[in-house]
């Protein structure tokens, strides 16, 4: 199949505006000890707006080294979808809530997605 000028040039605007939609947003790993933990960090994210939703993932193995020692732990992971310029305040929001002296805070651009979804994101995490 062979598209027309106008064909591409319409096919690429859409897929840039898909992409550029995306941009923005990004997910943010957060570790915790356990459930109980995971659970008041992640409400609070959302009750403050700081994020639009987070995902408790339990079960997690860790294995790190801290203060020249490696360690071995059990751990529930946060997935947290919020706006890139929330990001400075989220983690130190996280750093407040969390029992750990180092807590996890890795924001992961997002690339792609649903535009309805990244929208949703931005929407609910504006302050």
């Amino acid at each position: 199949m062979t598209l027309t000028e106008g064909e591409v040039t319409e096919r690429d605007g859409a897929e840039t505006a898909a992409r550029s939609r995306g941009l923005g947003v990004v997910v943010v790993l957060v570790t915790a000890p356990d459930a109980e933990t995971g659970a008041r960090i992640g409400r609070t994210l959302v009750a403050e707006r700081l994020a639009a939703c987070v995902n408790l993932v339990p079960g997690l193995r860790s294995f790190y080294r801290w203060e020249g020692e490696i360690q071995e732990d059990e751990e529930v992971l946060l997935l947290v979808k919020t706006r890139a310029d929330r990001l400075p305040e989220l983690s130190s929001r996280v750093q407040a809530l969390h029992p750990y002296d180092l807590p996890e805070v890795l924001a992961l651009p997002a690339t792609g997605g649903s535009a309805a979804y990244l929208d949703w994101i931005k929407a609910e995490a504006s302050p």
